[in-house]
């Protein structure tokens, strides 16, 4: 099998949107990430699980390239001293864990180091696990010939206006088929919609660094839950009621009025509005949407928004949860003319095939020798090692709002 991963850029934009803020706030902060697969029936093999082991080796030996590193010196808010240290910077394979184990699954994988270091695993782990798996264990060739027959069918649907979804970006990297799948997927959106345009959407970009830089489109992302966790519940002395609070307090520092698009459910969205006050709400362009009923949720941030004196209609909504076009046309209908519509879409475009997809996470579990947790919108997204921690944050919330506290 061929090299899975050629290019340290190949991950997704907020690993760099996050790494940069780590470099200068937090480079002491160390983290273990532990590997979930959530399928009842996928097992990997001894052989799986080798060649698993050999790819992430492969991987940590690259190198970022001076074309690469000029690459990211030209994105606005990427500063000169952070591709500095991405010169001097590069995976260690001595920070992974990889072996069998006797669960259901059969693999095991688990980082650990400085959060500098470990932050970056976690995608190009994730496609690695996924292309092996397909490639071991399907008919690749005709797998991916279907892949492509449903790629096509979904172009086509975005050009004659059965879809209709106003911006949207793929995100699909971790959960992708292959590498050769989701480039494939990309070059077909962005030469058909040059080509033939698509009837009220507009495909903007991917979250592919590597991807975007190759095929010319725009790099996208902001934040992931694990800088919330980490940014909030890895200072012992912080009270992790307030998680979203230092975030948001922390990406402004970094960022100032650049500040890009809030993750709101990290530990909640109930709780993450007791802190997104005036000021940062001003300041974010939008919010993210990752879990739970998506309808419910605009309609509390548009109340949210409305009450702090803000139109609703200046921000994002970036709707980014198990979608599908479908979805996504039956949400932009929905709030079009109230809101900014926005989508994030992975799976769905980078691994539609007659096989389920894996659905495989990479979570951090620990922040500072400590537990972290991420309390989502709906529980099944939930993850974390220690249930007495789990306890623990949610005894913190359910006082904090039980109390107004602010």
């Amino acid at each position: 099998m061929r090299q899975i991963i050629t290019s340290l850029l190949e991950t997704d934009m907020y690993k760099f949107s996050m790494g940069q803020a780590i470099y200068h706030q937090f480079p002491s902060y160390t983290t273990v990430w532990n590997f979930k697969c959530r399928n009842d029936d996928v097992k990997f093999s001894p052989q799986m699980i080798q060649e698993i082991r050999e790819q992430i080796r492969m991987y940590c030996d690259l190198r970022f390239s001076e074309d690469e590193l000029d690459y990211l010196k030209n994105i606005e808010w990427i500063k000169r001293d952070y591709v500095d240290f991405l010169r001097l910077w590069h995976p260690r394979f001595e920070d992974f864990k990889i072996e069998p184990c006797e669960d259901e699954r059969g693999l095991f994988i688990e980082t650990s180091g400085t959060w500098l270091n470990t932050s970056f695993y976690e995608i190009p782990t994730l496609a690695i696990v996924n292309e092996v798996y397909f490639r071991m264990t399907q008919d690749y060739d005709s797998l991916f010939s279907d892949f492509v027959e449903r790629a096509k069918t979904k172009t086509k649907n975005l050009v004659d206006g059965i879809f209709t979804i106003g911006q949207f970006s793929e995100f699909g990297m971790r959960r992708r088929l292959s590498a050769q799948a989701q480039e494939f997927v990309i070059r077909e959106l962005v030469e058909a919609q040059k080509k033939f345009g698509f009837k009220d959407s507009n495909f903007i970009g991917t979250s592919n660094v590597f991807l975007a830089k190759k095929l010319g489109v725009k790099p996208i992302g902001t934040m992931a839950h694990e800088y919330v966790q980490c940014v909030g519940q890895g200072n012992r002395k912080h009270n992790p009621a307030y998680s979203n609070w230092y975030m948001l307090e922390s990406w402004v520092q970094e960022y100032g009025v650049l500040n890009g698009i809030a993750l709101t459910d990290t530990v909640g969205t109930d709780v993450f509005l007791r802190d997104f006050r005036k000021t940062y709400a001003t300041l974010f362009s939008g919010v993210r949407h990752d879990s739970g009923d998506p309808y419910e949720w605009a309609e509390k941030i548009i109340a949210h928004y409305k009450s702090l004196g803000i139109d609703p209609k200046t921000k994002t909504f970036l709707f980014s949860d198990s979608l599908n076009f479908e979805k996504a046309t039956r949400l932009y209908n929905e709030f079009k003319d109230k809101v900014r519509v926005a989508f994030g879409i992975g799976t769905y475009i980078a691994n539609d095939t007659r096989v389920p997809p894996l659905n495989i996470v990479m979570k951090v579990t620990e922040c500072n020798n400590g537990p972290v947790a991420k309390l989502s919108d709906a529980e099944g997204k939930n993850m974390c090692k220690d249930p007495a921690y789990i306890h623990y944050l949610k005894r913190a919330i359910a006082w904090r709002l039980e109390h107004n506290e602010m």
